[in-house]
């Protein structure tokens, strides 16, 4: 695969800010050391990506319930630092 694209990752993810969360999470684990589940020599984020192209990557429930359970983190972090200001 010369070049990952957003649409060989939507065959895995339809979801287009699911898979955003997805690949962000993906890259910062494995910016902590996580192993590649691909080979190449890749940023994390390109890497990320890679593996959700390949299908290698994937929620663990549906993508829905992980968009909102983030968009609830989101908001609770704004309301906490609008109690600080």
């Amino acid at each position: 695969m010369a070049r990952v694209t957003v649409e060989d990752c939507l065959d895995h993810e339809e979801n287009r800010f699911a898979l955003v969360i997805m690949a962000a999470r993906r890259a910062r684990s494995l910016m902590k050391s996580s192993r590649a589940l691909v080979v190449c020599k890749n940023k994390p984020l390109v890497t990320a990506l890679r593996e959700i192209a390949r299908g290698k990557v994937h929620f663990d429930r549906k993508s829905s319930d992980v968009v909102n359970e983030w968009i609830g983190q989101q908001q609770q972090k704004q309301q906490e630092q609008q109690k600080q200001r």
